[in-house]
């Protein structure tokens, strides 16, 4: 198995899901194997995971304990994630255009099931203004540097550096740079 899948299939941390299982059950490897027809060394390389189980095998695990195949295939819940200045995932708006309105780096990207989007923002000097749009139900602008205009339902609002203006964002709306200077700015949406 390449490494790549191994890191990927980890990520899932079968074993240590069989493992609380069983222990919530008070079940030994050599009971669990009567159950399973597995070995016990077979189910303790499992639970280690130096084994990856087979559909079929994890099917018969599941049986035993009576939860879902997809018991095993939730991924595991990751409290945070660190995104290095050099991983952020770029994104230019509108796509393939030159210049962009706006360039967003996704400062939360590897966080799964998140509940918000962070995003660096950059709107370049001279930039064209960004087309109207609308998405999710809130979004808040901080200017870190630089300034920024901001039209929310026709009303153009002008923020400069320390500046942070919140808003419904299912509302048309959309970022005004300025010919003075490039900005800088955190953007944060709900979905």
């Amino acid at each position: 198995m390449s490494d790549t899948l191994a890191a990927e299939l980890e990520k899932y941390r079968i074993g240590p899901r069989l493992r609380e299982l069983r222990l919530r059950k008070k079940l030994g490897l050599v009971q669990l194997s009567e159950h399973t027809g597995l070995s016990p060394a077979m189910l303790s390389k499992i639970e280690r995971g130096q084994v990856f189980p087979t559909l079929p095998t994890l099917l018969r695990i599941a049986l035993v304990f009576r939860v879902d195949l997809d018991y095993f295939f939730k991924k595991s819940e990751m409290k945070f994630a660190v995104t290095r200045r050099g991983e952020r995932v770029r994104l230019e708006s509108p796509g393939g255009a030159s210049p962009a309105s706006y360039l967003f780096e996704s400062l939360d990207y590897p966080l799964a099931e998140r509940r918000m989007e962070a995003f660096l923002a950059f709107f370049p000097k001279g930039s064209p203004p960004s087309e109207p749009h609308q998405h999710g139900v809130e979004e808040i602008i901080y200017v870190i540097n630089g300034s920024l205009g901001v039209v929310v339902d026709d009303e153009m609002t002008r923020l400069s550096e320390g500046d942070a203006m919140s808003f419904d964002s299912s509302v048309l709306h959309s970022y005004h740079g300025n010919d003075e200077g490039d900005c800088l700015a955190i953007v944060v949406t709900v979905p």
